[in-house]
């Protein structure tokens, strides 16, 4: 499966997406993953990350883009 394109429009991006079969747009998505270094299921360990503590996780998002952004 070839990368991302270079001179790809953002609506041709999205049509290839969604031309792929699940199992294409699974394995694309966990080598994105495995290229940033994180592991899939990966997420904010002892917190209950349903759809009512979406809050609190941009929150933690927030602040972590925070620290990124600041040199010390």
């Amino acid at each position: 499966m070839d990368s991302i394109r270079k001179n790809e429009s953002p609506d041709d991006r999205k049509k290839r997406f969604k031309r792929l079969s699940s199992d294409e747009r699974k394995r694309l998505i966990r080598e994105k993953l495995k290229k940033l270094g994180l592991k899939e299921g990966s997420g904010v360990s002892g917190k209950n990350q349903s759809p009512y503590d979406k809050d609190e996780i941009m929150n933690l998002i927030l602040l972590t883009k925070c620290f990124k952004n600041h040199k010390w």
